[in-house]
């Protein structure tokens, strides 16, 4: 699993001639298979953060280096592989297919990757099974409980068995029963599979399961409640990709 390392990140949203910073020299370091939970106000830049280290948007300033390589140096076909090899997104209202079965939702980014039958059908039944609903997977999106989308997202998240899963807000549009078992979810996977996961959550119940809470108020981390040294990155970290 890759180390993350963030350092001086800066963003600045330009409208005009009005700027909003969202980031202001963000230092931060994600260690091999921990789960982390960023909170904070709405507004503070906990999701463009979790955006950046995703590769979903670029920065105005600094490094995010992931296995070694800073992908801030990425081209826009090197961060289309990493997010397809990488990343695993949850989001909070599922972004799922609503015209594909939950099996075909799993299926998909298999399919975009080119990966055989069998082993799309290999994986997509370990998923249904890992997730709790191995009795579900030709239902289609509007036939399933809020839960139950979210645990499919979960499972489409995993289809390509990426290092990395990052999480925004997984339990906003679920009730507190099913929030818990979300939370449950999450923690078991993170667990079992070994996971880098890193989560931006207004749910204070999240931050009890975490290996880390790190706290962000307008644009900076106030609070980390397990610093983690950031260390000297490598002078030189031109395009590359990690092994």
């Amino acid at each position: 699993m890759p180390e993350i390392l963030v350092k001086d990140l800066i963003k600045v949203y330009r409208t005009g001639r009005s700027e909003v910073i969202a980031l202001r020299g963000i230092d931060v370091a994600f260690r091999d298979g921990e789960m982390v939970v960023i909170r904070g106000p709405s507004g503070c830049g906990k999701t463009t953060l979790l955006n950046l280290l995703g590769g979903l948007d670029q920065p105005t300033a600094g490094r995010i280096v992931v296995g070694g390589f800073d992908i801030v140096n990425y081209t826009d076909a090197d961060l289309v592989r990493f997010r397809r090899d990488w990343v695993g997104f949850i989001f909070q209202f599922f972004n799922l297919v609503p015209t594909l079965t939950a099996r075909e939702n799993i299926e998909l980014p298999m399919r975009l990757a080119s990966k055989t039958a069998k082993e799309r059908e290999e994986r997509v039944a370990f998923l249904l099974k890992t997730v709790g609903l191995q009795d579900r997977g030709e239902h289609k999106p509007d036939e399933l409980s809020g839960g139950e989308q979210q645990r499919i997202s979960i499972a489409v998240s995993l289809a390509l068995d990426p290092p990395i899963i990052l999480a925004d807000e997984p339990t906003g549009e679920l009730d507190t029963k099913t929030g818990q078992e979300m939370i449950g979810l999450l923690k078991d996977l993170h667990v079992r599979l070994k996971k880098n996961v890193i989560i931006v959550t207004h749910d204070q119940r999240l931050a009890e399961y975490a290996d880390r809470v790190l706290d962000i108020v307008d644009g900076s981390i106030v609070a980390d409640s397990k610093s983690v040294a950031i260390g000297t990155l490598p002078a030189a970290l031109g395009p590359g990709w990690p092994k």
